[in-house]
């Protein structure tokens, strides 16, 4: 499906803009993709003139493609249309958008990259070419891929992308013996774990974690540092939390907060309590523990991604939690804050990771990016494969 003609400068630059289009629905797309689209209208001897923008802002809504031709109206026949993901080519809440580019009478379409979902996967682009719609795709495929890791894992692997944030001193600690551990980071970086929360499909901890820090797992306005922020937490996040014992204060606070809570548990624990749980505002469900007794956990990310439409997931726990997820290799990325402070020896260790006692064991890590973040450090890294 590679493009018929080699992609120009001009090509290039439409489809940057409709790059920049698509993350304006950073915060708001979710379960879909974010998709960016560009309409340009070339005349002969002169230069490309933008004649349609349009970006997806939320499910349900007009898609990305839809948006950009009621900009163009009329000025959409014979001109190029520029989306990063490729045009829809059935009918779910909304119209194929593949059908509307032919019936705008589109000429040509440049498309970033073929879109993951089963549903759609080169259809759209054959309906385009079977209309006779030049079709050119692959023009900035990994700066479109990166856009939406979520839905392509989700799509392609059955999962959600999981994104494990951990705040810890220089001395790799993340809170006190006691448990404590409000605040490591300062508030440039809790409003960075803000927006990661804000563009996550949901969040995963663990009991200890709420138990310690009575953790609301929620967005909130005044920290999310963003223009449209009102609209954004109008989208809470679902809230998972694992707790094999049901050990989940009934007065929690995320209990009381809007959106869904989840709990995630075995079945050899106090249905009584469950009831209580599920009475207080959670959902339980129940998993078969593996056979170390405990949550299977590559099985619970499956179910968010089949029965939740779970595209981000966004780990922040503890360190058995962590380090479960790290030791099963079923973490994409790690964002790691690092605060110019030390706890001590005593202080919480940020992984536990079983089985390492040589050099050979360790678990080496790629850096793709380091940055300040006001007084902290931020960290972007991905697990080394085995």
């Amino acid at each position: 499906m590679g493009a018929t003609v080699p992609f120009s400068d001009l090509d290039h630059r439409y489809m940057a803009r409709a790059l920049q289009l698509a993350r304006k629905g950073l915060y708001t797309t979710d379960p879909n993709p974010r998709v960016g689209c560009v309409i340009v209208q070339q005349l002969p001897g002169q230069p490309g003139q933008i004649v349609g923008e349009g970006y997806h802002v939320r499910a349900g809504e007009p898609h990305a493609e839809i948006n950009a031709l009621n900009a163009a109206g009329e000025h959409a026949r014979g001109a190029t249309a520029y989306v990063t993901l490729e045009p829809c080519s059935h009918t779910g809440r909304t119209g194929p958008c593949a059908v509307a580019l032919q019936n705008a009478r589109i000429a040509r379409v440049v498309v970033a990259m073929v879109d993951p979902n089963p549903q759609v996967s080169g259809n759209g682009i054959k309906v385009l070419r079977a209309a006779g719609i030049e079709v050119g795709v692959g023009l900035l495929e990994q700066d479109a891929r990166a856009l939406n890791p979520g839905f392509i894992a989700r799509m392609e692997h059955q999962r959600p992308f999981v994104r494990l944030k951990m705040a810890m001193s220089l001395d790799g600690r993340t809170a006190m013996g006691s448990g404590e551990s409000q605040w490591i980071t300062g508030p440039e970086a809790r409003s960075h774990v803000q927006r990661l929360r804000a563009r996550s499909s949901a969040i995963l901890s663990g009991v200890e974690s709420i138990i310690m820090d009575d953790s609301r797992l929620t967005l909130r306005v005044e920290q999310l540092q963003l223009a449209n922020a009102d609209t954004v937490v109008l989208r809470q996040p679902l809230r998972i939390i694992v707790d094999t014992r049901l050990r989940l204060p009934l007065a929690t606070a995320c209990l009381t907060e809007p959106g869904r809570t989840l709990i995630m548990t075995t079945p050899a624990h106090s249905p009584e309590k469950r009831t209580k749980l599920i009475a207080a505002g959670a959902e339980v469900h129940v998993f078969e523990p593996g056979s170390d007794g405990r949550l299977p956990l590559k099985e619970l990310l499956q179910w968010l991604a089949e029965n939740e439409q779970v595209n981000e997931l966004l780990v922040e726990t503890g360190a058995t939690l962590a380090g479960a997820l790290l030791d099963a290799q079923l973490v994409d990325e790690l964002q790691l804050f690092v605060a110019p402070t030390l706890l001590g020896g005593e202080a919480k260790p940020l992984f536990a990771l079983p089985g390492l006692s040589r050099m050979a064991d360790q678990r080496r890590l790629t850096i793709h990016d380091m940055r300040a973040v006001g007084r902290d450090w931020r960290i972007i890294a991905s697990p080394q494969p085995d």
